[in-house]
């Protein structure tokens, strides 16, 4: 197994919405069990083929609830119910967190890396890495969920933490 670098914010991938995949084999069960490997070492609880570089519909998660990692092709969530706020953070965007408002409850559909079809209802904090990393697909960053003051002073961090990459100053504002 090998880890794949994390792109990080700044990098133009993260900002594409990733291609559907077409074919489950053995090539993306390679991707994504090196994937789960990247997670753990990072550490986190999901990561999006856009976040290590892929342009591919799949992520792969572990909620901590002892089913162990997990992969997901082709998501896509078909409901939402509730709202949820939550401490959320992001392999991406190192070291910040911040309270994100999202929906409580979540319906998702898709493959794992078998082809076998998947339906799965989700809630509190397994809904959330499930539109965490649908976001990651969508080219959507978690700056983005932030109100406008709440961005901007992260932007600011980002800025004098050296993380922003091929972001020019005074662009951050507009995400």
């Amino acid at each position: 197994m090998s880890t794949y670098e994390i792109r990080l914010f700044g990098d133009p991938v993260l900002r594409q919405r990733a291609a559907e995949v077409t074919e489950i084999d053995g090539r993306l069960a390679r991707l994504a069990t090196d994937m789960v490997e990247t997670m753990y070492a990072a550490p986190g609880a999901g990561l999006a083929a856009t976040q290590v570089g892929v342009d591919k519909r799949l992520f792969v998660y572990d909620d901590g609830e002892g089913d162990g990692p997990r992969t997901i092709v082709n998501p896509v969530i078909t409901e939402s119910r509730g709202e949820w706020a939550f401490e959320e953070g992001c392999l991406s965007v190192p070291g910040l967190h911040w309270t994100i408002v999202r929906p409580k409850e979540v319906h998702l559909t898709g493959y794992d890396i078998e082809g076998n079809e998947l339906s799965i209802e989700a809630d509190e904090y397994l809904a959330r890495i499930f539109q965490h990393e649908l976001d990651h697909l969508d080219g959507i960053l978690l700056l983005e969920r932030l109100d406008k003051q709440t961005r901007k002073d992260a932007m600011r961090t980002l800025r004098n933490r050296g993380l922003v990459r091929g972001v020019p100053a005074g662009e951050g504002s507009g995400l």
